[in-house]
């Protein structure tokens, strides 16, 4: 189908390669799509209420009208807060899973902007000098039979002083084992192998740094925290404030100041939130006097253009950008690993950028003018992460014995017919970015 409609496409539109593919062209779809909602995405004008006093600042909803936000605010001077309700909760973070190329290949990115394709250079040549493990993998568990490797290499971390043993380090291996969850290839971990830092990059040292902290951070306890929840009533209106006392660092120790991947992908979804503070002692049904109240604005974001480490999350994942919403693909898609394998993806995000369907502002993913025109001209089939699931269903169907693999390839063979007709049938044209007028 890929060969085909690249061909086809090439031939039509001007002798330069315009390539598609069932992950290249849904993966540029996705794209699209993020861009055309950011470019209508419009702006728009929050205003929040404060009220200030006993070391505490509590906000309101968010309001749209400024008049109304001052209003309020002004029937809260001098005022007394009733406090509604203080919910206390005990709260756990459990560790993060090891990684597999895709959750290492993102933390690279966002943390140091290395591609993926040169996360997977670094790794390939960590593994090559036997410091870590194979990293072709989508597995972010060890099999059963690992658990004396496992304690090897934690004595080697150690032996090593790359880490000092500042936690007290009693792991619970047995997390990490499951022969059920390992693929052809278990998750990426360092090896017992003596570590010569003189004989690494930079780079390598950097992923090498990740590999070593993920591993000893999955075999902590789990991050504990009490969260409270403030909720205080004045002049009708009701204010939040939240806050958030540390426990146990648990399995952040391991990281140090380093921001974890589950943290950052909470952040967008924190923005608009009332930020932690410390919370002074209240108790439901306490007046709290307030000493100050100000009004501040905020605007609604657009959602974010994507890097590297989002674009793979979304590959891996690409049910949310499927129209038909169809529960037994998205089940395929989940169970197959989304568009493309953890050792294609880091080439096909190469070849977009290589054919020139894309290309990077800042860290920021851009379409460029020839991957927009391409996706016009492409059968809106060929863009969708369906026509991937509908096959993995039916390869699945062949390897259970519940279809022939003759029957699959002349099907195949009937949508690329299909599939070129439709192309050639097509009235639109092409303009090459680099002809003149």
């Amino acid at each position: 189908v890929g060969i085909n409609g690249t061909r086809l496409f090439t031939v039509l539109y001007g002798g330069k390669a315009l390539k598609v593919g069932r992950v290249q062209t849904p993966t540029l779809a996705m794209l699209v799509d993020r861009e055309s909602k950011i470019m209508n995405f419009k702006k728009e004008a929050y205003y929040m209420a404060h009220i200030m006093g006993n070391g505490l600042d509590a906000v309101s909803e968010h309001i749209s009208d400024k008049t109304e936000a001052e209003r309020i605010a002004g029937a809260c001077e001098n005022g007394q807060a009733l406090v509604t309700s203080v919910v206390k909760e005990e709260k756990w973070v459990a560790p993060p899973k090891l990684y597999d190329l895709t959750t290492l290949q993102r933390d690279a990115n966002r943390l140091f902007g290395f591609t993926a394709k040169q996360t997977l250079e670094y790794t390939q040549s960590l593994y090559e000098k036997k410091l870590v493990t194979y990293p072709r993998t989508d597995s972010q568990y060890l099999s059963d039979d690992m658990e004396g490797t496992a304690k090897n290499v934690i004595e080697a971390i150690f032996n090593s002083l790359l880490f000092e043993q500042n936690v007290m380090f009693n792991p619970d291996i047995k997390r990490i084992l499951n022969s059920k969850k390992v693929t052809d290839h278990h998750a990426i971990i360092p090896t017992e192998q003596f570590v010569d830092l003189q004989a690494m990059t930079n780079e390598e040292r950097k992923v090498y740094d990740l590999v070593v902290r993920r591993f000893l951070a999955v075999l902590l306890p789990a991050f504990e925290y009490d969260q409270t929840v403030f909720t205080g009533e004045l002049a009708g209106e009701s204010f939040t404030a939240k806050g958030k006392i540390v426990k146990s660092q648990g399995w952040k120790e391991a990281y140090e100041n380093l921001e974890t991947d589950e943290e950052w992908e909470e952040a967008d979804d924190l923005a608009a939130a009332p930020k932690e503070q410390t919370l002074p002692s209240v108790k439901k049904g306490d007046s709290m006097p307030v000493a100050k109240v100000t009004v501040t604005t905020g605007k609604t974001t657009p959602p974010a253009y994507f890097t590297e480490a989002t674009l793979l999350s979304a590959m891996e994942n690409p049910v949310r950008y499927m129209e038909s919403k169809d529960a037994k693909a998205a089940k395929t898609l989940g169970e197959t690993g989304g568009l493309g394998t953890v050792a294609t993806r880091a080439d096909i995000i190469d070849k977009l950028f290589n054919s020139f369907l894309m290309e990077k502002k800042g860290n920021e993913i851009h379409v460029t003018g020839k991957g927009k025109q391409l996706l016009e001209l492409v059968p809106s089939e060929l863009k969708k992460p369906e026509l991937t699931a509908a096959w993995e269903m039916k390869l699945s169907g062949i390897a259970k014995g519940n279809l022939q693999e003759k029957a699959f390839i002349e099907e195949i063979s009937d949508y690329t017919e299909e599939l070129i007709r439709e192309i050639k049938a097509g009235t639109q044209t092409f303009r090459h970015d680099n002809l003149t007028n």
